[in-house]
């Protein structure tokens, strides 16, 4: 795995200053999510994150970007960006800063096939045991754009996502929209191959959701855990 030199790493695209959701539930498990996240202020946060589309959700006040505002990766390498990452931050029109300090880390593997979809899941420390939540992300239109598989049986009118920037060894960025009650959610997911990423790193992170019409209210920087309780520590299914 390569170092985190930032000389290497060239900052993240941003604009001139003139600037969750992502998980969708599967729906064998929705029944059990919505009792849990009555009690559980993780499943709350998870909500906005896409886990669940709840009637709690309001329309968002920042609307999301025109995509010309949101790059892709140059020649993306699918196989490269295949296996495990870290969420190190997120940044979004349905986050808040209240949920600073009590959303955990959780990491998301990418596994390639060979239509060049991906298998996504997402490993999630809930009461000390792992939650594993699967969907799949198919190629749409250009390398490093998806959308995800199996869109209707979410509940979602439409699912975008695209890898803005990555090195593929230390760090991603990737933009995440949901459109749900002709309302769209939108989403920036810091990736990193390790729980830790340089400072310099979270910064680009911060200016380009800022220059996406997002402030400090809206991006969160999720506590890390034990890697040890992902390991041992799994929800039997």
């Amino acid at each position: 795995m390569g170092s985190q030199d930032s000389s290497l790493t060239p900052p993240l695209p941003s604009l001139p200053s003139s600037f969750p959701h992502h998980l969708p539930n599967s729906p064998s498990v929705e029944s059990t999510l919505k009792k849990r996240m009555a009690v559980s202020p993780l499943w709350i946060g998870l909500s906005l994150l896409g886990v669940l589309q709840t009637q709690a959700e309001t329309t968002p006040e920042i609307p999301a970007p025109d995509l010309s505002r949101v790059p892709l990766q140059d020649n993306f390498q699918q196989n490269q960006f295949q296996g495990k990452w870290y969420v190190v931050g997120v940044a979004g029109n349905a986050f808040t800063s209240e949920e600073q300090g009590r959303f955990k880390m959780y990491t998301t593997a990418y596994d390639l096939q060979k239509d060049n979809s991906y298998i996504v899941t997402s490993t999630i420390l809930r009461d000390n045991l792992c939650d594993r939540f699967v969907r799949t992300f198919v190629q749409k239109d250009r390398p490093g754009q998806f959308t995800l598989g199996n869109l209707k049986s979410y509940g979602l009118q439409d699912y975008f996502i695209r890898v803005v920037k990555t090195d593929y060894n230390n760090y991603a960025v990737v933009y995440f929209k949901k459109t749900v009650n002709n309302v769209d959610y939108f989403k920036i997911t810091l990736y990193g191959r390790r729980d830790n990423l340089q400072p310099e790193l979270k910064k680009d992170f911060t200016n380009f959701v800022k220059s996406l019409g997002l402030t400090d209210e809206n991006i969160v920087f999720p506590v890390k855990i034990s890697k040890k309780n992902f390991k041992k520590n799994k929800r039997k299914s």
